[in-house]
Parts: structure tokens; C-alpha cells; sequence
């Protein structure tokens, strides 16, 4: 019955729109915790848990519609539930960095809720997926490609916070075309990871990665050819300034592919954003300048080739947080585990079979930030 309890109490909050990072840790503590006892082995031998398999776990996917997967598993429940986890702190921060006069201090409470999402999808991958006794069929949320496309966008998601402080501060181009240029190449990676998905399922998904990917590389020339006019490289600076605003044009271009692709998740509007439409008259500003820089002082050739970005950052970089599921909870004793009989419980349910019933989807509240931040990770 405290398992119960504990299990409708995080299914509550997931859903709860005054929820903070605090009340999720300590009700995920709390499940985890009582969860673990059908698990860990508890008889002081290497043998599995025999209450593992003794309940059917059923979870609907975020790419697959309402069809459930089912498990007789309670790791299956494990990663399940901590998949769902990890997404509420992605849209945790979205929905944060949404909000108007975003301070100091939320802008970090975003980056953190970010990294400790990407942080609960590797520990699932690395420690408890593969030990599902069913592996995960392809396109469902605990298969491979799919988690480590959420690593990475958690990752690159996280990067862009960096980035909009970094540009705040005023800090070096060259530092910000670095982290702009690396935090394309995790939007690209994670495009990449999911080629070989159903398109049904993950076009959608791809076109929001392409566009990100092209909008910061479209950041990484701008700030390059900002580092190339310093050097006196004004030829040089005027060819990446060009890049950027391709790349930029790119962008918009998949903005609108974008909003028009069909399938699963709501739909950012980064186009309409102030950070996204700032980008496209800072290259056109910057780019004007460096041309009559270069007509009134400099006079060099401006080369047909892009330069090469081979950029890399030395601050700034997001790593996730570790994550660990909580220690066993005290109620669990050798005694306590020992009382459990097993027979019972299965010569029942082998006498009445139970027909399929479809799951319902869970009604999330309106999470709707009050001004969309165009970062849109689930």
C-alpha cells in the first residue's frame, strides 16, 4: 500500500503545474526507494529478486500514440517511470524559461533541470535498460536511439542557456562561436541518431533539430567573422558573415517546414522568437559593417570558400549531472521479504485471465509558458 501511495503521489506531481524540482526529488525518492525491494536480491545471494516478475507493468511511448507496451517486469517499471521523470525536468525548464524577466537564478534553475534530465536518461542506458529480460522493440522511449537523442538534445538544450549568458555578458566572440558551433554539432548528432527511425514517427522531431542546428551555426559564423574583424581579416570576416546569414535563411526555411510536419509533441515557434529574430539583424548589421570597412579602409578580397570552423570551447560545456537511484528503503528487511508466497498469487492469476485494455493517455495541465522560449524538448 505505501508503494501504491508513493507511485499515485509521482504520477500526480508529473502532471502538476505547481510542482518544483524539490517536490519531484522527494517523491521519486520516495517510489524509488520502496520500488527497489522488488529488485535488489534480497536474501543475501546473487539470485534475481523473486518478486520481480510477479506484476504487469503497461506504458504508453511519446512516439507511439496510445498503443501500450507491457512488461511482467518491475525493472521495466523502473525505467519507465524514471523515463518519465527526466522528461518532466525538460519541460520543467522549458516551461521556466518561458517565463517573462527570467532572473539569474532561474536561468540556472533551466541549465540544472536540463543536465539532471540528460543525467537520468544515461544512468536508464548505461545501468538498467539492459537489463530489460524483453529489449525495448525500435521507436519505443527505452530504446537505444531514442534515449540518446534525448541525452544529446538534453545536452545541446542546456548549451543554449550558456550561450544566451555568455552573449549577455559580453564575453569573448570567439568563446561564443565556439560553444554556438558545438552546440550545432549535438543538434546535428542527435538528427543523426534518429535517420534510421520511423519517419512517421520522427520527422517531426528531425525538422526541430535541423532547424536548431542550422540557427547555431548561423551564430557560429556571426561570431566568428566578428573574431575575423578583429584580426584585420575584414575579406575573411565578410565570407563568414555571408555563411551565417545562409545558414540563417536555412533556418527560417525550416521553421515553416517545421510547423507543418505532422506528428506527435506540441509545436515551438522559434521564428517568432526575439533570440531568433535578433540573430538575423545582428548578421545583417554586422555584415554591412565589415563591407564598408572593407570599401573605406581594408580592400581584401572576399575568398568563395566558407572558413572552416574548428572551433572548440574550453568553458561552457554541459556535461550531465550523475544520477543514482535512491538506496533501499528501511521497510524492506530479509524478513519482510521472506513472508511474501508467491504461489498464491500466481495460481490465481493464472485462473482469470484479464482482457486487454487500452491506457489512456495521461491529461497533462496547460504547461504553456507565457512567452515561448522556442526551445521545445517534449
Amino acid at each position: 500500500s505505501d508503494l501504491k501511495a508513493a507511485r499515485a503521489r509521482l504520477l500526480e506531481l508529473l502532471t502538476d503545474v505547481t510542482a518544483n524540482a524539490e517536490m519531484m526529488k522527494n517523491a521519486t525518492d520516495a517510489y524509488f526507494s520502496l520500488l527497489q525491494g522488488f529488485i535488489i536480491s534480497l536474501d543475501g545471494t546473487t539470485q534475481e529478486n523473486k518478486l520481480r516478475f510477479i506484476q504487469n507493468f503497461k506504458w504508453t511511448d511519446t512516439l507511439q500514440g496510445n498503443i501500450p507496451s507491457a512488461q511482467q517486469d518491475a525493472v521495466f517499471e523502473l525505467v519507465s517511470m524514471g523515463f518519465n521523470v527526466a522528461l518532466w525536468y525538460t519541460k520543467f525548464g522549458s516551461r521556466m524559461s518561458g517565463k517573462e524577466d527570467i532572473t539569474e537564478n532561474e536561468a540556472k534553475e533551466v541549465h540544472r533541470s536540463l543536465k539532471t534530465a540528460a543525467g537520468i536518461f544515461r544512468h536508464l542506458k548505461d545501468s538498467y535498460i539492459p537489463r530489460l529480460i524483453t529489449p525495448a522493440e525500435k521507436g519505443r522511449d527505452l530504446e537505444a536511439r531514442v534515449i540518446d537523442t534525448y541525452i544529446v538534445q538534453c545536452q545541446a538544450e542546456a548549451q543554449e542557456v550558456t550561450i544566451a549568458r555568455a552573449i549577455e555578458l559580453k564575453h569573448n566572440a570567439n568563446l561564443i562561436a565556439a560553444l554556438a558551433y558545438e552546440t550545432a554539432n549535438f543538434y546535428q548528432k542527435a538528427d543523426h541518431t534518429l535517420t534510421s527511425l520511423e519517419p512517421d514517427y520522427t520527422a517531426k522531431w528531425r525538422k526541430y533539430l535541423q532547424l536548431k542546428q542550422c540557427f547555431y551555426m548561423a551564430y557560429a559564423y556571426c561570431y566568428h567573422g566578428q573574431t575575423l574583424l578583429a584580426s584585420d581579416k575584414c575579406g575573411e570576416s565578410i565570407r563568414s558573415l555571408q555563411e551565417a546569414e545562409k545558414f540563417y535563411g536555412k533556418a527560417e526555411d525550416l521553421c515553416k517546414e517545421y510547423r507543418q510536419t505532422k506528428g506527435p509533441g506540441s509545436t515551438a515557434k522559434p521564428s517568432e522568437q526575439l533570440f531568433f529574430r535578433k540573430l538575423g539583424s545582428w548578421i545583417k548589421n554586422t555584415l554591412e559593417k565589415c563591407q564598408r570597412e572593407n570599401g573605406f579602409i581594408y580592400f581584401q578580397k572576399v575568398p568563395p570558400e566558407a572558413p572552416q570552423l574548428e572551433l572548440k570551447a574550453n568553458y561552457g560545456l554541459v556535461e550531465p549531472i550523475p544520477f543514482e537511484f535512491p538506496a533501499l528503503h528501511p521497510q524492506w528487511s530479509p524478513e519482510v521479504y521472506a513472508s511474501f508466497d508467491l504461489t498464491k498469487g500466481l495460481k490465481d492469476d493464472k485462473a482469470k485471465p484479464k482482457p486487454e485494455e487500452e491506457v489512456k493517455p495521461m491529461k497533462e495541465p496547460d504547461l504553456k509558458p507565457q512567452k515561448d522560449s522556442g526551445c521545445l524538448i517534449s
